[in-house]
């Protein structure tokens, strides 16, 4: 009787369907970095797309994404894309996104250790730099509006190496065990 009686929890502290809190949904600024992180995903892995799906399938999630199209209409929550979706995503489906990224950021993790490693030869690393960005630009002029600051800024040459650089921080950061928390943290901080 007791408990009929006690209040209900408030809502980001109800329980998750993953089994943690539930907490607040990704801002517009989380959902941005978020897309921008798979598809840094990516430029370094040609077959990044497939990958994706793949992954979506082996982690559990063909109920929530069960094809590449439905993959791809929530990645289409970015503001900064060509062809942007109105309305929110559900925290499933952004901590579904998020698990994907760190099953990629595992897989993808001795390319990004060489990136960041202070230990590569300078040619060689400017190389890679170079072959990443390259390639991270041919995506965001495919798929993204080139109109909007955010995006101007990432294909700037004198910008963009930094942000760049920031974001494949981030990925190797969500790699490993404690990979989600972190990843996770960073997105639903206003300032990151």
């Amino acid at each position: 009787m007791s408990e009929a009686l006690a209040p209900a929890a408030p809502p980001s502290q109800q329980a998750h369907p993953s089994g943690g809190e539930r907490s607040s949904p990704l801002s517009r600024r989380g959902i941005e970095r978020l897309d921008l992180m798979l598809l840094c995903a990516e430029a370094l892995d040609y077959n990044g797309g497939e990958a994706m799906v793949w992954m979506s399938e082996s982690l559990g999630f063909s109920d929530l994404f069960p094809n590449r199209v439905e993959l791809w209409k929530r990645r289409c929550h970015n503001p900064l894309r060509r062809a942007t979706r109105r309305g929110q995503l559900q925290e499933v489906e952004t901590d579904a996104l998020i698990r994907i990224l760190n099953a990629l950021a595992e897989r993808l993790y001795p390319m990004l250790r060489q990136l960041l490693s202070s230990a590569e030869p300078p040619e060689l690393s400017a190389q890679r730099w170079q072959l990443f960005r390259r390639r991270l630009a041919d995506l965001v002029q495919e798929r993204f509006n080139l109109r909007r600051g955010g995006v101007q800024r990432l294909l700037d040459e004198r910008e963009g190496p930094e942000l760049c650089r920031q974001l494949i921080q981030a990925l190797a950061l969500s790699a490993g065990p404690g990979g989600f928390d972190r990843l996770k943290a960073s997105l639903m901080d206003p300032v990151s």
